[in-house]
């Protein structure tokens, strides 16, 4: 019989991924998306598409435009199907939209989560609960390190103990997290804790910029995917302090998927991971801009704006450490530049452009 695993926030980046990752493991794939997606940032934000797409290339893939908060839906879902697996990637996924909608934020981040682990404790305890959580839980903790400026990146001395990336001994409170960091660490620490209080088997996965050729990203969310979009149509790009010398290491959304997998097939008990890029996928703003200018072959056109999102990071590489040693199987394989290559293939696809 097959595997059944339920997958929130299907038909955004991370969702879509997973779709298409389970379903060539020949899992039977429920989605749940409601396309809140485009309520909080506009129509060029819609996962319309990408639903769409996996109903046309996703053999026995079923949707329901289900919102999470919605208790009697969700639990309906676990009472119809038996689920091995529960992938959580839906969320509300911006700092600056949960300034305006405090409430919101809260309700789909935290009491959203709070409604899935319920009905997984409830109707599915033997199953595997994963969550995509954020390195926005650590708040500005990661700000206080000792950066060096460089020309056109900030970094750490090589002899700091993070310099090959910040692992999960780094603390989450006494600093500024955002509304969106807050309401996201509530939900981390609720996944630890049924795993651990209860014994069910549940990890936090930490991420920071995850990318891919699927993202409908938009100015307030979607970094890599956003920045490619305005290299095509010739849109401004707006950089947010730090002088564009921010550090991101972007993580391919296949290569999480793939991580994901190899947890739930051996799984544990309330687990932590930091996930990401790593070192070798890390880029700055100025130096995503020059490697979108390098493979397009033109300038782009980008303004700056000198304050800094509240609770963004100056410089965030992902300490892979602790994951490789307990899945020594799984590894990295998309580095930078391949994975904004693979964006501008599959916009230019989309927007018919040549």
């Amino acid at each position: 019989m097959k595997k059944r695993v339920l997958i929130t926030g299907s038909a955004g980046l991370v969702g879509s991924e997973c779709v298409r990752f389970f379903s060539q493991k020949d899992f039977s794939v429920i989605g749940i998306d409601n396309n809140m997606r485009k309520s909080f940032f506009g129509d060029t934000a819609s996962v319309e598409w990408n639903k769409d797409l996996l109903l046309k290339t996703s053999p026995g893939y079923v949707h329901y435009d289900f919102d999470i908060r919605d208790k009697a839906a969700i639990e309906g879902l676990f009472r119809k199907y038996e689920f091995d697996l529960i992938i959580h990637a839906a969320a509300q996924p911006s700092h600056d939209w949960a300034a305006r909608e405090p409430a919101t934020d809260f309700e789909i981040n935290a009491v959203g989560t709070q409604i899935l682990l319920e009905s997984f404790r409830a109707h599915a305890p033997q199953a595997v609960f994963i969550f995509l959580s954020t390195n926005k839980v650590y708040g500005d903790n990661p700000n206080k390190l000792p950066f060096l400026e460089l020309e056109s990146r900030y970094e750490l001395p090589e002899d700091h103990k993070f310099y090959g990336g910040i692992d999960e001994s780094l603390g989450i409170d006494n600093c500024l997290h955002s509304l969106f960091g807050a309401s996201k660490a509530a939900a981390d620490i609720l996944v630890q804790e049924y795993g651990r209080y209860f014994g069910l088997k549940t990890v936090a996965f930490r991420c920071g910029c995850i990318t891919g050729p699927y993202h409908s990203g938009a100015e307030l969310h979607g970094f890599l995917s956003y920045l490619v979009k305005c290299c095509i149509t010739g849109k401004k790009y707006s950089i947010y302090g730090y002088k564009g010398k921010q550090v991101r290491d972007n993580i391919h959304s296949h290569d999480l998927a793939n991580a994901f997998y190899q947890f739930y097939l051996a799984p544990r008990a309330g687990e932590v991971y930091n996930m990401g890029g790593g070192r070798a996928a890390s880029v700055s703003v100025l130096e995503a801009i020059g490697l979108c200018e390098e493979i397009s072959g033109r300038k782009m056109a980008y303004e700056y704006a000198d304050r800094n999102r509240i609770g963004d990071h100056i410089w965030w590489i992902s300490d892979l450490s602790k994951f490789k040693a307990h899945y020594p199987d799984w590894s990295i394989t998309y580095d930078g530049r391949r994975i904004i290559g693979e964006i501008f293939r599959q916009q230019k696809e989309l927007t018919g452009q040549k």
